[in-house]
């Protein structure tokens, strides 16, 4: 395990404690305690590490609540302290008020098993390092981001076909008007020519029958 030992004091009153194994943890937790009470000051609201043989003791001292730990040095701070912030939290919201007067070892029977369950948490579990859990996430959504990113500059790329095939439409239909005005432009001087030649040949026949009747080409008789 990483963490071997975990313990919640007001000052330097033991409020509850818990040991994964047989050892003098608890008499060098004590030992902690005293040395920064006596040094309040350097000490109020504060992270600390002391190290002991191979294990490290780290402590975060908070308005006077107290939560320590035993860890091995393999383990470093981050983990230890990202334990130590939990279990704060965790008895505060537990205990409250009830935290300022409660006399030595009143919590102990009940969150001793917190201490258990929280170090084995942070012992085992790779989620516990929230570093890590948060580098997980970053790169998921980092990948995320390069998908969509992806999808984007495929769908520009059709947009942009589709756009090309669009101008090409407007340049067809554009040239399609353009010579359909000019049929209909044809198509109406050829009417209209037509339209002449056929009034100049009814003419000529009109004047051919006249004169016929007439019996002259300029039609004299036919005016008496």
């Amino acid at each position: 395990m990483g963490i071997l030992y975990g313990m919640v004091a007001r000052g330097e009153v033991v409020l509850a404690e818990f040991s994964a194994n047989q050892s003098n943890a608890s008499v060098v937790a004590k030992q902690i305690l005293n040395k920064i009470n006596q040094g309040t000051d350097n000490y109020n609201d504060s992270n600390v590490s002391f190290s002991h043989d191979r294990y490290v003791f780290h402590v975060k001292r908070t308005d006077g609540l107290t939560v320590l730990c035993m860890a091995e040095e393999a383990l470093g701070r981050r983990i230890p302290f990202s334990f130590l912030e939990d279990i704060h939290n965790r008895f505060v919201k537990t205990y409250a008020r009830a935290i300022v007067s409660a006399p030595a070892y009143t919590m102990n029977d009940e969150f001793s098993r917190v201490l258990s369950q929280q170090m084995d948490y942070y012992s085992t579990d790779p989620n516990a390092d929230r570093l890590n859990r948060l580098k997980g996430e970053m790169t998921q959504v980092r990948t995320v981001m390069i998908d969509n990113i992806e999808k984007v500059l495929e769908r520009g790329g059709r947009l942009e076909m589709l756009v090309e095939k669009t101008s090409a439409m407007n340049s067809n239909s554009i040239r399609f008007k353009s010579q359909s005005r000019r049929y209909k432009n044809n198509m109406w001087w050829m009417n209209v020519r037509l339209t002449v030649t056929l009034m100049i040949i009814f003419a000529i026949v009109f004047y051919i029958i006249l004169a016929f009747m007439c019996h002259s080409p300029l039609l004299t008789s036919c005016w008496r």
